[in-house]
């Protein structure tokens, strides 16, 4: 049976391809946000990039490791086919557009400088020392261990 609808133009993807598209999604982020945070934090403040890395790993085991898990198991479990955009839940995507709303309101209303600097750090390396979960799944999956 011919399928006339929008189910056809949707970008379906097998369970493998949302188990890398996951991780790299947090690497990048986490890459871009520790590169613009470097940036304003500057050259030769090593306290606040260490404080940056301490925050930010403290935000990974306590609070994201966690929704890496749920998100991975998830995946797992999904059909293949499925839409590459359920790579997250909604509640997930909800949470992404405010995160970057946030962003801009911050970058918006104050001059980007130490603070922020540091802040980004501490998120962006929280991000990419996560997605050592993802990456780790994904790396299982292509070994046939699922």
């Amino acid at each position: 049976m011919r399928d006339h609808g929008l189910n056809r133009l949707k970008p379906g993807a097998n369970r493998g391809v949302h188990l890398f598209a996951a991780p790299l999604l947090w690497t990048g982020v986490g890459s871009m946000l520790m590169v613009r945070g470097w940036g304003w934090v500057g050259p030769g403040r090593h306290w606040y990039v260490l404080l940056a890395l301490v925050l930010g790993t403290i935000k990974s085991l306590a609070i994201l490791d966690r929704s890496a898990r749920r998100g991975i198991e998830r995946m797992v479990h999904l059909r293949d086919g499925t839409c590459l955009g359920a790579v997250y839940s909604w509640k997930t995507w909800l949470l992404v557009a405010l995160m970057i709303g946030s962003g801009i309101l911050l970058r918006t209303f104050y001059t980007p400088g130490v603070a922020i600097g540091v802040l980004y750090l501490a998120v962006g390396w929280g991000l990419l020392f996560s997605s050592r979960l993802g990456w780790l799944r994904w790396f299982r999956w292509i070994g046939g261990k699922r």
